[in-house]
């Protein structure tokens, strides 16, 4: 299906992706009674945060994110990928985001998927400032040239 203005768009994809996220989130609160926020299950995993989630919960979450990309690309094949040129900038932006998630208490999937459905007033005043900030930081890419 091709959008007007969006010809790389692939809604059907987004659809079942977001349903997936979703059920996933939903399977996580009802089933265990925890909060699917990767940068959380993510600290809990690697062993830098002792509270929280049970640790092998954790590491089976972040372990299932990494195998379920590794069998998607197993069989969708190879996917085209568009970096900012230069190392440096990848590992500046890694840094920014997990500075950011821990200052925020949360990353897009704990306050976005998780902390929205819930109205938590926290998450919603966190994804405000993660639109903002996005908006703020293209427009400000774009007038230095560097849009990618």
């Amino acid at each position: 299906m091709i959008l007007p203005g969006f010809p790389d768009a692939q809604p059907v994809e987004g659809l079942v992706g977001g349903l997936m996220i979703g059920a996933s989130a939903a399977i996580m609160l009802l089933g265990l009674g925890r909060i699917a926020g990767v940068s959380g299950l993510f600290v809990r995993a690697i062993r830098i945060e002792a509270t929280g989630t049970p640790w092998a919960i954790a590491a089976l979450f972040v372990a299932g994110l990494v195998l379920g990309g590794a069998l998607f690309a197993g069989i969708a094949g190879p996917m085209e990928a568009h970096y900012p040129p230069g190392f440096g900038w990848l590992i500046a932006g890694g840094l920014l985001v997990g500075f950011g998630t821990r200052l925020g208490s949360g990353c897009t999937s704990g306050h976005g998927v998780c902390g929205m459905s819930r109205l938590s007033p926290r998450s919603l005043a966190a994804v405000a400032t993660f639109i903002a900030s996005g908006m703020v930081t293209v427009a400000i890419v774009n007038a230095l040239g560097g849009g990618w």
